[in-house]
């Protein structure tokens, strides 16, 4: 792995487990301060999600376009690949790797933070067609509207837009937008608020993968020259972190 590669794969590390710990800790500190309101445990949860996922982007987008999400790299990879404006299938497999990892890490730097063990695996089975449905749904609305602002010049309004879309997610869809597969798979390792249970998570991560799928037909239809704007995903790199590659 080239110095370039690894620097992004670093950021996309980071990031993604900045943000597992901004919503497993929210969740954690939200089940603290309102344990009799479920409906303002998830105002928490979701408020502190979408404002640290915004600032995230702004920290780590300029180094590897703040990704932090398997199925957003695996559209970028798809729509890019005949244009050479995306990821490599190289690169596509480190930030998937750094991604994994870090939503890993982050869960457990969360339980950590909180006084909680390390690694717990979370109770709370998240199970039904209708839950399956609203990742579908979430996972195409986020990457339709990442790849749309790209496409459109607008990516220096992802931070706002992208945070907007999945605070606003948590409570138009049943399954609370977890949205992101390395995200589902971190929160596996919390028994909190915020966790899944591993018997609940492949289904979880297959209908993401389906949402995925669904964005690309979308955007092939909608937006056909969306792939010219793929490094611009999820917002642009500098041109001196596009140099080192």
């Amino acid at each position: 792995m080239n110095r370039g590669l690894a620097r992004r794969a670093s950021a996309e590390f980071a990031g993604t487990g900045l943000l597992v710990a901004a919503v497993v800790g929210s969740g954690i500190a939200a089940a603290r301060l309102s344990p009799h309101d479920a409906g303002l445990r998830l105002l928490e949860n979701a408020l502190a999600t979408a404002l640290a996922l915004g600032a995230l982007i702004l920290i780590f987008g300029p180094v590897s376009g703040a990704h932090f999400n398997p199925v957003v790299s695996g559209v970028d990879w798809w729509l890019g690949r005949r244009a050479r404006t995306g990821l490599t299938g190289g690169e596509l497999g480190a930030y998937l790797v750094a991604q994994i990892a870090g939503a890993v890490g982050g869960a457990v730097l969360a339980d950590v933070m909180f006084g909680l063990p390390a690694v717990t695996w979370s109770q709370t089975r998240r199970d039904g067609a209708h839950l399956w449905l609203a990742e579908l749904v979430a996972t195409a609305g986020l990457a339709l509207l990442i790849f749309a602002l790209a496409r459109s010049g607008r990516a220096t309004a992802a931070p706002a837009a992208v945070g907007a879309y999945i605070g606003a997610a948590y409570w138009f869809t049943s399954s609370t937008s977890f949205a992101n597969p390395a995200v589902t798979a971190g929160r596996m390792f919390t028994d909190s608020f915020a966790g899944i249970a591993p018997s609940s998570a492949p289904a979880f991560i297959a209908a993401q993968l389906l949402g995925g799928l669904a964005a690309i037909a979308g955007l092939a239809w909608w937006y056909p020259s969306a792939g010219r704007a793929a490094r611009a995903v999820v917002v642009p790199q500098t041109e001196q972190e596009v140099s080192t590659q």
